[in-house]
């Protein structure tokens, strides 16, 4: 199916009023993270932008951060001149959150464009406001003849490659809100709270890689503080804020929001680290995370605290978020024949299975922050995914995975796609039983891409256990390389209204799109 870019109506892509903060940020040093606007005396300034997360056809979650005590007000409306707006009454924003706070819409009408604007009042004198910030988003369709669009991507400011003036920043994110997505899935390694970032890099070649640093940033993340200052630091890119202000997003975590290959239970032994529980600082990072992405299933939802959730997106799409790393089991070489915790746990493992025979979208789309067939490592001996290198029956983690993949088949469950980042490079693996140790599943794909800010790395090798075929990989020969010598990498998921085809699209920063396969819809495998 050849790619139709979506054009926009004239009032939908409009310069949104107040969007746009200044870019001192990205010109000026900011030891200690100050906030990337000018503030209006007196008032509370909601310099940081604005997200919107997990919309459906009739909710969204809205959040903001302040400079100060401030009570959270939102408004929508069906056109940018706010003309008949209603009125939405939000929390008041404290210290206790970072002066971060979001409010939940209900009764949206679906398919529709929701224009916002988000303003903060002193909460002593609501006449005493801020200036208000302006967004938009637009509701999942209640028809399938609408279709869906959306990117996916990961691992931001990692390996040392933060926010580079010289190059405008994290220019990625103004290429993919310029294909208008119906919304950004984030797969994870949205931080590096374990990476420092330097002032300056030197590249292999002798050019200089200038970054925007700020007191958090200059040592791995420990304290709540800072890891609510990595969280903020790539609001510092205004690339990033007007993204945030036109794009709902969809976010999951890994690792690198608290540490790297972190599992439950782990004790450091790392010397940078003053605090060695990891279960200490994961908590921490948790807090933050919750503070800063809209996250429904983290702001007092009936599903309690939990990042693992669904987030039903029209007729053509359920996308199933899982959490990969907060029910593990130790990293380990992942030989044992029995394994009932593995890489999910076994609760959220039910919860996958009960959610995804109970799910009538024509596309289940299974959002997992590792892949299945990739071997990752952690150290000589221990591996850090699912896979573990040996080609044979699974063990391990592969158990679970394995059982996973009986149910769906026995299930009769159609139209399953796996789609991850991490292992920063992109690819696509069909699996299929022919060619597979465990043969009791139906044949499926993975796509990996990613990443956007970080260092690129050589392709990891394959694990034969469910039988893989890599027929597309674009990875650099050496580690780490920077942004500035390769193209960012993203995904695009593209679900045609009519025809129910999804078609994938690995792209690269620039508009190339790399490798595109078309899947047909209502089928138990591909």
């Amino acid at each position: 199916m050849p790619y139709r870019p979506r054009i926009p109506s004239p009032d939908r892509r409009t310069v949104l009023r107040g969007s746009l903060v200044a870019t001192a940020a990205l010109t000026l040093p900011l030891a200690g993270a100050a906030a990337p606007a000018f503030a209006r005396s007196g008032r509370p300034d909601a310099a940081w932008g604005v997200q919107v997360g997990d919309v459906t056809a009739s909710s969204a979650l809205v959040w903001v951060r302040s400079d100060r005590p401030a009570r959270m007000v939102v408004e929508t409306s069906a056109t940018e001149s706010f003309r008949r707006a209603r009125t939405w009454h939000g929390p008041l924003l404290g210290a206790g959150m970072d002066f971060t706070g979001t409010t939940p819409l209900y009764g949206l009408p679906p398919g529709e464009q929701v224009h916002y604007r988000v303003t903060l009042a002193a909460p002593d004198d609501p006449r005493r406001t801020g200036e208000p910030v302006y967004g938009t988003f637009r509701t999942a369709p209640a028809r399938r003849r609408d279709g869906v669009r959306f990117l996916w991507s990961g691992d931001i400011a990692g390996q040392g490659w933060g926010i580079n003036p010289d190059i405008g920043g994290y220019r990625v994110y103004d290429e993919m809100r310029r294909l208008d997505p119906d919304f950004f899935l984030c797969s994870g390694d949205n931080i590096y709270a374990d990476g420092v970032i330097e002032p300056s890099v030197t590249l292999p070649d002798g050019r200089v890689w200038h970054n925007v640093t700020t007191e958090e940033k200059a040592k791995v993340a420990e304290t709540l503080a800072e890891y609510r200052g990595n969280f903020r630091y790539n609001l510092l890119d205004d690339n990033v804020r007007r993204f945030n202000a036109q794009v709902p997003s969809v976010i999951q975590w890994d690792d690198h929001e608290v540490r790297n290959n972190w599992y439950p239970g782990q004790i450091l032994d790392d010397a940078r680290y003053t605090e060695k529980n990891v279960d200490l600082l994961a908590a921490r990072s948790m807090r933050a995370f919750g503070e800063y992405f809209p996250v429904s299933t983290l702001h007092g939802s009936a599903g309690g605290d939990r990042v693992h959730r669904v987030v039903r997106h029209g007729p053509l799409l359920d996308l199933f978020v899982l959490d990969m790393r907060t029910f593990r089991n130790a990293n380990s070489p992942g030989r044992q024949p029995d394994d009932s915790t593995g890489i999910l746990g076994a609760e959220q493992l039910a919860w996958l299975e009960r959610e995804l025979s109970r799910s009538r979208a024509v596309w289940k789309v299974i959002a997992a922050d590792m892949p299945l067939g990739l071997v990752v490592a952690d150290g000589t001996t221990d591996f850090e995914a699912v896979a573990q290198g040996d080609p044979g029956a699974p063990l391990g983690r592969e158990l679970q995975i394995a059982e996973l993949l009986r149910f769906i088949k026995r299930r009769r469950i159609t139209g399953t796609v796996w789609l991850t980042a991490d292992v920063h490079y992109t690819s696509a693996q069909h699996y299929t039983p022919e060619r597979a140790a465990f043969k009791d599943f139906a044949p499926f794909w993975e796509f990996v891409t990613g990443p956007l800010a970080a260092g690129q790395f050589p392709s990891n090798a394959l694990d034969g256990t469910f039988g893989p075929d890599q027929v597309f990989v674009q990875a650099p020969d050496r580690a780490n390389v920077s942004p500035m010598e390769t193209p960012a990498l993203f995904g695009e998921v593209d679900i045609d209204g009519d025809s129910g085809e999804l078609t994938v699209r690995l792209r690269e920063q620039g508009g190339s799109v790399l490798f595109s396969k078309v899947l047909q819809p209502g089928r138990v495998g591909q």
